[in-house]
């Protein structure tokens, strides 16, 4: 089913064009179309080209770019960082691609359209490679950076080129988040399933068996294996990785793209409802305000337990996850178990 079009292209450039203050997100929220409709509109005009979406072949011609950022975001976090493209592994299932920079897991079925961009802004040309899902969302984007390879940009364009170069965009009806599914009457057979796990992947199998989901299995599991947290220990939780220079894993993805940072987090700056980390190479933007639960969740695996902090929203979205660094000679789990066990522990009736 899609939404039915509210504004011609010819509308939205102009749109565009009384609006051009607006961020292309700020701008597709306020004026109820999608961003991809946005981006679309400008298609063989105003340096924007439709290109091959799957990652098969998008992120595979990536690696010929240089370094530059990638951008993965939802509703509530924009995780960014900054590298070079490789180790690239393809699948129709989904995809990777396994840097100590650019880390990424990626779900070919939702990298529905794709677009060459070029901006031109008081700093000059910024060029990226944006893709959406069929709702019209942001799934990855692709920004050239000082030091990328501007030479390999024309090329790349032309090589992914597609046939279709429309510029209309009918977005199909966003589906909404899973609401958190539980039954408590299960709850001795999830935390039966729970022990029994070797690896943080099997969970969700789990939760698939007991027709549960991650928010809800949480909810119904309780201490040791799942422990709820404030809203407040979000920040006091950055905080403590700050003054302690403990590196982890932060994962921030939607329904086709997960980006992973590796490292550590130095720099913190709150701007109003924003919780910002603006470090060399990794910047995470997060709506603080759209934080509802917190969950300290501790899995066991071969290799020893996972811990992590999750955080969803008032809808029950996943938002972000946090775990300790488990490679061999940068083990950072007991300082981040540290973390974790500090962190208190919701009180009875608080939000």
């Amino acid at each position: 089913m899609t939404v039915p079009a509210e504004l011609s292209p010819d509308d939205i450039r102009a749109l565009q064009k009384e609006k051009s203050g607006l961020r292309a997100r700020d701008l597709a929220e306020e004026s109820g179309i999608s961003e991809a409709a946005l981006v679309a509109a400008r298609v063989g005009r105003d340096g924007v080209t439709r290109v091959a979406s799957h990652p098969n072949d998008l992120i595979a011609a990536v690696p010929s770019l240089g370094p530059v950022m990638a951008l993965t975001r939802n509703r509530s976090a924009v995780h960014e960082k900054t590298g070079a493209y490789d180790n690239f592994h393809p699948g129709n299932h989904a995809s990777m691609v396994l840097t100590e920079d650019i880390d990424l897991r990626m779900f070919p079925s939702h990298w529905a359209m794709a677009f060459a961009v070029e901006d031109e802004t008081d700093q000059g040309t910024r060029r990226s490679l944006q893709v959406f899902d069929k709702s019209g969302d942001a799934v990855h984007k692709v920004y050239l950076r000082d030091g990328s390879d501007l030479a390999a940009w024309d090329p790349l364009v032309r090589a992914l080129k597609i046939d279709d170069q429309s510029d209309t965009f009918a977005a199909e009806i966003r589906q909404p988040p899973e609401i958190p599914k539980g039954d408590a009457a299960k709850a001795d057979a999830l935390r039966a399933e729970w022990v029994r796990m070797t690896d943080t992947h099997q969970f969700m199998r789990v939760c698939s068996k007991l027709k549960m989901n991650r928010l809800g299995a949480y909810r119904i599991a309780g201490e040791p294996h799942a422990r709820s947290l404030p809203v407040s220990a979000v920040d006091t939780m950055f905080e403590a990785l700050r003054d302690r220079g403990t590196e982890v894993m932060l994962f921030v993805g939607n329904r086709g793209c997960i980006q992973i940072h590796s490292g550590p987090i130095k720099t913190l700056k709150p701007m109003g409802p924003w919780q910002n980390v603006l470090d060399p190479g990794f910047n995470l933007h997060l709506r603080a305000d759209h934080v509802a639960e917190v969950w300290a969740v501790d899995k066991p695996t071969q290799r020893g337990n996972a811990v992590s902090v999750e955080t969803f929203d008032a809808d029950g979205a996943l938002i972000f996850q946090v775990f300790g660094i488990p490679k061999e000679g940068r083990d950072s789990r007991p300082e981040w178990r540290k973390i974790v066990a500090e962190l208190p522990t919701t009180d009875k009736g608080e939000a």
